[in-house]
């Protein structure tokens, strides 16, 4: 039981850094190109990663890891990052948050397909009622958001779920922190070299605000390294499937933030679907 409350508390720590991401994203893509920001962040991230992989000594990974840890990599280091970052050219960061309600639902799959877990009857009921409130919204508000940015945002979900449940998986031998230091490095060569060829003009880096500065931190250091170290303990501390439904949470919490900081509109029907995630949540938690 305490093992499992870690896990939820770890989880929920991992997604209140998350909640962040898409609007910080927003703010620095206003600044930077979709390419240059998504490499140069898994690029930073990543040589921290090896710092911390040297300082504390861990030992390398097994031959047989290099697949799994690639699959993650490409879900959670460029896949998510690439496909949020092209989206929120399109449509604005309330508009995308709440298609990160449908994660949950993916990651839950991928647990099934790829961790062993089997959640009961209940638990699925309540996450196929959390995703089909997010895809609702999305089709009611189609019309003030954009078709291909919709698109990329649910590809990104897809991607991003498939990343979290092999990340989670692996994490149950290698560690948590370690699954995503080590993610990082796999990618590390295509992303350096992409950042280098998509580096900004020098006018480009000047213009770039305070702002656009401090969410290109953020992306790098909190959303692409810290969140995960406590995303993927609280996944394998309490359950994929289970601790996964926390991500219906993410929602409310970025919605709250795209309002604080970058001023957008949160109507009444966002707040409506976020709560009823919120109750999903809940139901998911109890038949988890």
């Amino acid at each position: 039981m305490e093992k499992t409350t870690s896990g939820w508390l770890n989880g929920l720590m991992g997604v209140a850094i998350f909640a962040g991401s898409l609007p910080a994203t927003r703010m620095a893509v206003s600044a930077f190109e979709p390419t240059f920001l998504t490499c140069a962040r898994a690029t930073i991230a990543a040589l921290l990663g090896a710092c911390c992989l040297m300082v504390l000594r861990q030992p390398r990974p097994k031959r047989s890891d290099v697949a799994s840890l690639a699959v993650t990599a490409l879900g959670v280091v460029i896949g998510f990052p690439l496909l949020t970052a092209l989206a929120l050219q399109h449509v604005s960061s309330a508009h995308s948050i709440v298609f990160v309600g449908l994660l949950p639902m993916c990651t839950a799959g991928f647990a099934v397909l790829r961790g062993g877990e089997r959640p009961g009857p209940l638990f699925w009921l309540f996450s196929v009622a959390g995703a089909g409130l997010v895809a609702g919204y999305a089709w009611l508000s189609a019309s003030n958001g954009s078709i291909l940015g919709d698109l990329l945002m649910m590809a990104a979900v897809v991607v991003c779920g498939l990343g979290y449940a092999e990340g989670a998986r692996l994490s149950r031998r290698l560690g948590g922190w370690q699954v995503i230091c080590w993610a990082l490095l796999v990618a590390l060569p295509l992303m350096l070299v992409l950042t280098i060829v998509n580096f900004p003009a020098p006018e480009a880096l000047t213009k770039a605000s305070g702002a656009a500065w401090l969410s290109f931190g953020y992306v790098s250091l909190f959303s692409m390294l810290i969140g995960f170290v406590f995303w993927y303990r609280g996944l394998v501390q309490g359950g994929i499937a289970a601790v996964g439904q926390l991500q219906l949470l993410q929602p409310f919490m970025g919605l709250g933030l795209a309002a604080l900081l970058l001023g957008e509109h949160v109507s009444t029907i966002m707040l409506a679907v976020t709560l009823g995630a919120v109750v999903c949540v809940a139901g998911a938690k109890r038949f988890a």
